[in-house]
């Protein structure tokens, strides 16, 4: 059946619920520190999660973030990524035809990948040296994956809005570095999107190449094509289109494109909402769960 599985940043906790909304259940209570993105390989038994680690105060965070995963009732909970090896790692996507976590990492300034067993940490994209750190809008959130096409697609958050003008982007390159390069001197990263206000989390229809995000700085979700005009200006770009609004401090999405659905949460409403992929009958669905972080939909054998 449909099953989210969604994050309390704030209580640490994992919870999942059918997306019937009905009888939600937390089934990681222990272990986590303020956990961000979330990932479900249903084959294998297991969810995987983020866990930002200790705030040094304001919005940054130590350099000791570290992933998790449990099986899917939230018994046997293990590191796979120990504390400190990633900075602050945020939303999460698995490729499970190769055995891969991807990740952003916010502080770091990275886009990160390693094996589902945490072997083999990778660092695939360098966005700035670490003297840039407080320059959010260096900072790597949200990530999709486009695994036949061969890219990633990411955000960088920026501060939120000055003046009305925001410094947040998102941005692809290819799933492999280029021969010859590293992270840092990459040559293949494309802008798609830039003076956004401070987008949060992705998803990706790759049927109609359309990419979907929440803003945490307008406080709406949104819509594009995964492939701009030919010639546009990222910055000007006119094919953003807004679907909700005023949705609180949005940061986790996931699509339901067999439903014609999305779900995203929000750090202060606190609850997991429900709309259709057109923006239209936008809903609660599960109220008052906690400081809710990310989000995402498998389906579990009944």
């Amino acid at each position: 059946m449909p099953t989210l599985f969604y994050l309390d940043l704030g209580g640490g906790r994992v919870l999942r619920v059918g997306t019937d909304g009905a009888k939600p259940k937390a089934i990681v209570t222990s272990g986590c520190a303020e956990p961000d993105g979330v990932a479900v390989d249903v084959a294998g038994g297991y969810v995987y999660w983020t866990n930002m680690g200790a705030p040094s105060g304001g919005f940054t965070q130590i350099d000791n973030g570290y992933i998790l995963r449990a099986k899917l009732d939230g018994s046997d909970v293990t590191p796979i990524v120990p504390m400190g090896g990633t900075h602050t790692p945020k939303q999460l996507k698995l490729d499970s035809t190769h055995g891969k976590l991807y990740w952003s990492d916010r502080e770091g300034m990275r886009v990160m990948r390693a094996n589902t067993d945490g072997s083999n940490i990778e660092t695939l994209v360098t966005v700035a040296p670490d003297s840039a750190s407080a320059d959010m809008s260096n900072w790597a959130v949200g990530i999709a994956l486009d695994l036949a096409g061969g890219k990633m697609y990411w955000t960088q958050k920026g501060p939120g809005p000055t003046n009305g003008v925001g410094t947040g982007s998102i941005r692809r390159a290819g799933l492999e570095i280029p021969a010859g390069q590293d992270g840092a001197t990459r040559s293949d990263i494309e802008v798609l999107f830039s003076s956004l206000a401070e987008p949060i989390d992705m998803d990706l229809d790759l049927g109609k190449r359309e990419m979907y995000w929440t803003d945490r700085g307008d406080n709406t979700v949104s819509k594009a094509p995964m492939d701009p005009p030919s010639g546009a200006d990222p910055a000007h770009r006119t094919d953003r289109d807004i679907l909700v609004r005023g949705v609180g401090q949005a940061i986790g999405i996931a699509l339901d494109l067999a439903n014609d659905v999305m779900y995203y949460t929000a750090l202060d409403t606190e609850n997991v909402s429900i709309a259709h992929l057109d923006g239209s009958g936008a809903k609660t669905l599960v109220a008052k769960q906690g400081v809710l972080s990310g989000i995402t939909l498998v389906r579990v054998p009944q």
